[in-house]
């Protein structure tokens, strides 16, 4: 299983649903963006990358005097990705050697990288390679939601001013059209528009899912999610949200500006979908007030 995206659409709350799950094996390191890399330069700096978490995991563990089972496997995650990216080329054998180590009587194995979203048509199909039963998970939430979620999340990032002031700016500037730096990447990753029809142009209908965020977090949505994995539905943990952010209210003004920049998500999904959640609904409306 891939799930490939959208970013802060629930993505990091799925892993970590799927990694306790009994019947799915999934390593502790989320976004690997292995098929994304194409050369040297990229394994180099993963490796680096890679090397300082280690050291930081490492130090933490010195600092608390304690070695929780956690941790233990987090290091043994990253040394042995490691060992697959120092081959400094895309090496299928050796992805799946890393991904199917320890899977003991598990049978789905996943990888959650929500950039895979924005590769380019050929490398999504390189993903159908890596092995007979290759099945596509893609999450989208409102664009609204999701957008201002994403805005949040580098703006808490920044030490040029106060993180109210650098969201409330780098929203002006994604509503008023300036897509560069940052807010370039904050619009491609929740561009349904151009994602979803790449999807179903690469993946056999049968082996992607499009699941809304604000289904996903409900029974009926995990209990579809494990229909299409072919796992028993396991109970879910809604209560536990994770990479919530900061919050922060956005203003009348702020909010109409980004309804009307997103409008063409709203009506492609509205188009594409029968049945879209209330939340979308009520967002869609009010973009229309």
């Amino acid at each position: 299983m891939f799930c490939i995206g959208a970013t802060k659409a629930g993505t990091t709350w799925l892993h970590r649903h799927l990694s306790q799950h009994p019947e799915c094996h999934l390593r502790s390191i989320k976004e690997l963006h292995y098929f994304s890399k194409s050369e040297p330069q990229h394994f180099d700096k993963a490796l680096r990358e890679g090397a300082q978490a280690m050291e930081l995991v490492q130090a933490r563990m010195d600092a608390s005097g304690q070695n929780s089972p956690w941790q233990a496997q987090r290091i043994a995650d990253l040394r042995d990705w490691q060992d697959v990216l120092g081959k400094r080329e895309i090496n299928l054998p050796a992805y799946r050697q890393y991904m199917e180590s320890g899977i003991e009587s598990r049978h789905v194995v996943g990888d959650v990288t929500p950039g895979y979203a924005l590769m380019p048509m050929p490398k999504l199909k390189a993903l159908l390679a890596v092995g007979s039963d290759v099945r596509i998970v893609y999450l989208i939430r409102d664009p609204l939601e999701r957008l201002w979620s994403h805005v949040r999340m580098i703006a808490k990032r920044s030490a040029l001013q106060s993180f109210a002031n650098e969201a409330a700016h780098l929203l002006d500037r994604i509503a008023s059209g300036d897509l560069s730096g940052e807010a370039k990447g904050i619009v491609a990753r929740g561009n349904y528009a151009a994602i979803l029809p790449k999807l179903a142009r690469v993946f056999d209908p049968r082996r992607l899912l499009v699941l809304f965020y604000e289904d996903l977090m409900t029974s009926q949505g995990v209990a579809k999610l494990s229909a299409f994995l072919g796992i028993a539905c396991e109970k879910a943990d809604f209560a536990r949200r994770v990479h919530v952010g900061l919050p922060l209210d956005m203003s009348a003004a702020a909010r109409h500006r980004a309804l009307a920049f997103l409008r063409p998500q709203y009506d492609y999904v509205a188009a594409a979908f029968q049945n879209i959640p209330a939340v979308w609904r009520a967002n869609m409306n009010e973009g229309l007030a």
